[in-house]
């Protein structure tokens, strides 16, 4: 049996033991496990270079860490006001591809656009977009490439 979590097209959850690897769907994501009756459980993700990944489900949103990197994809409006999202300062740039590293802890939620950031050491991109709140952990060399232009709200720790 499987469903769309939080009406989200973009991802699959399937409930069952083992999944056929010949779906006609393409989500952007698919993740494969056995979810308990808990609203939150860790579970592998089994496409799209995502292997190795942790992902969770929340109410509504969908949270995925790799490389370092935390994408909570569609926070609920009570998150972002709780972080104070709508009162950090602004960043925006066009597309575009470049090295960045991180002095402290960041967290951003991205009003628009599309990112595909490579951790260093990595040849697998950690890809985000309009509507997700992401951590950067202190420390992270990284290249971003940047397909859509990008606004976003950032904060630092």
């Amino acid at each position: 049996m499987a469903t769309c979590v939080s009406g989200n097209a973009n991802v699959l959850i399937a409930y069952a033991p083992r999944i056929n690897s010949s779906y006609k769907i393409a989500p952007k994501y698919l993740v494969v496990g056995s979810l308990s009756k808990s609203p939150a459980k860790s579970i592998s993700i089994r496409r799209r270079g995502f292997s190795g990944a942790k992902i969770r489900a929340e109410s509504e949103s969908i949270i995925m860490e790799k490389s370092g990197i935390k994408v909570v994809n569609n926070p609920p409006e009570s998150k972002l006001s709780e972080l104070g999202v709508r009162s950090w300062p602004k960043w925006g740039c066009p597309p575009s591809k470049f090295p960045w590293t991180y002095s402290s802890k960041e967290t951003c939620f991205l009003l628009k656009g599309k990112v595909k950031v490579y951790p260093d050491g990595s040849d697998e991109a950690v890809e985000f977009g309009a509507g997700d709140l992401v951590e950067f952990p202190k420390g992270m060399s990284c290249t971003w490439d940047v397909s859509e232009a990008v606004d976003k709200h950032y904060m630092f720790e």
